[in-house]
């Protein structure tokens, strides 16, 4: 049980170290409205939602108000529609119309976002999972609340490079079919290896179909409460160091665990986890790079970088699991690049580079996430990136992602404008080398010799 004692104790923490419930994601199965005529599937997709979603906003705005604990978004995530449209797409043009449905029935129940415009095709592409796939870039251009992701690999199947090539074309598309505002449709696209089934956090999120027909996953974020609690203990050793952040992420966990509890409760719909994550924002104090700067690094991106990103991810965890009956989606510390303050300064004084962000994706919860690159990249250099991005999620055995935005008409120098959370981004330079040998090669790479658990 959480009592109001601990529910006060966050008084400070939120209204001086932004601490926040950064989402409450509803999760809607929509298994059940598969049909074979595409007018009947949108007519039941927009049904579902707008029926289960229908009290998902004004019940976080009463639990916001009556426990004085800020709730940024309130998103939905929904069967990946690969699954839901195979039997009514015959082409591209017929996923967009889903996508239309879903923006609209996102505007009638007020959410933020809505994720699950994705395909999962870690292993093989049906020709339905390749018309949703490169129907993306009109779907992003044509609409404001979707978000969309591909799992195009895992520790159990390999990469499946593919996928990996095409979607190097679609994220260049996308970013040319939303060039007018900076090429923001890419903002809302993820590339996956390893996608958790449970994610409440976009763009990446979906409901897995081990899922139930609805269940309620929470998002929490104090990056500000664990940098004031280092302040505490400058100087003193790793011991007191962790279990600083352990303490702190606790009682961060403690917060979502009463949204998300709250929330199940009062929409009856089963809670599914809460995911204790350090998001960042662009908000000055809410970033993932002055937490490690507080550790001890004069920048982020010095050495030293990754080792510390690795203790904090990891206590992050362990303090977070001790605090929630149900502990799960990616849960650890995020580090995209526009999202965060520091890591935009890092960027622009030169201390962090492509290459060290990669290194440092080896120890977070995601990936390369929000970074803006040269509009001129070319599609060959993009999957390229992917498929390094995945081979360590899938040699190490976790999630790993990729949300590269290819600025078109912009450069290295200049900066690009997304605007709310998503923030803004310095163009960040490429490796110019091609690969396109290597990404032209057909099939996909085998699963590594640690996958053999049976």
């Amino acid at each position: 049980m959480i009592n109001m004692y601990e529910v006060s104790e966050t008084n400070e923490m939120i209204e001086h170290e932004n601490l926040d419930v950064r989402t409450i994601t509803l999760g809607i199965s929509l298994l059940d409205c598969i049909d074979s005529d595409l007018e009947a599937l949108n007519r039941k997709i927009y049904e579902k939602i707008t029926t289960v979603a229908k009290d998902l906003v004004s019940t976080g705005r009463d639990i916001e108000k009556e426990f004085g604990i800020p709730i940024v978004n309130k998103r939905i995530s929904i069967t990946p529609i690969s699954l839901v449209g195979s039997a009514a797409c015959r082409c591209p043009e017929d996923y967009v119309t889903i996508a239309r449905t879903l923006d609209r029935a996102a505007q009638t129940v007020g959410v933020n976002f809505i994720g699950g415009y994705s395909a999962l095709v870690s292993k093989g592409m049906t020709k339905s999972e390749e018309y949703l796939i490169r129907s993306i870039p009109q779907a992003m251009a044509e609409t404001e609340r979707i978000c969309s992701s591909v799992n195009v690999g895992s520790t159990r199947t390999g990469i499946n490079m593919d996928a990996v090539r095409l979607c190097g074309e679609i994220v260049k598309a996308t970013a040319e079919a939303t060039k007018e505002r900076d090429s923001l449709g890419c903002a809302k696209l993820v590339i996956f290896c390893n996608a958790p089934d449970d994610n409440p956090f976009m763009a990446g999120a979906f409901l897995g179909v081990t899922e139930a027909d609805a269940v309620i996953n929470v998002g929490v974020s104090g990056p500000g409460v664990v940098k004031k609690a280092l302040e505490k203990v400058r100087g003193k050793g790793f011991e007191e160091l962790c279990e600083t952040i352990k303490k702190t992420a606790f009682k961060v966990t403690r917060v979502g665990q009463l949204v998300a509890g709250e929330a199940s409760k009062r929409m009856r719909i089963p809670f599914g986890i809460v995911d204790l994550s350090l998001a960042p924002t662009p908000a000055i104090g809410d970033s993932v790079a002055e937490i490690l700067e507080e550790i001890g690094l004069e920048r982020v991106g010095a050495p030293g970088t990754t080792a510390a990103l690795a203790m904090l991810n990891d206590q992050v965890k362990k303090g977070g699991v001790m605090a929630s009956s149900y502990v799960g989606g990616l849960s650890g510390a995020f580090i995209p690049v526009s999202e965060d303050q520091g890591m935009i300064d890092a960027v622009n004084i030169g201390s962090l580079t492509l290459e060290k962000l990669e290194a440092m994706t080896c120890v977070c919860s995601v990936g390369l996430d929000m970074i803006a690159i040269p509009g001129k990249t070319k599609a060959s250099t993009i999957a390229g990136i992917i498929a390094d991005e995945m081979a360590i999620g899938m040699v190490n055995q976790k999630t790993t992602a990729v949300r590269l935005i290819p600025v078109i008409g912009k450069d290295v120098g200049e900066t690009a404008e997304f605007g709310g959370l998503l923030g803004y981004a310095p163009i960040i330079p490429v490796n110019e080398f091609g690969c396109e040998t290597f990404i032209s090669r057909k099939g996909r790479i085998p699963a590594p010799i640690h996958s053999f658990k049976n």
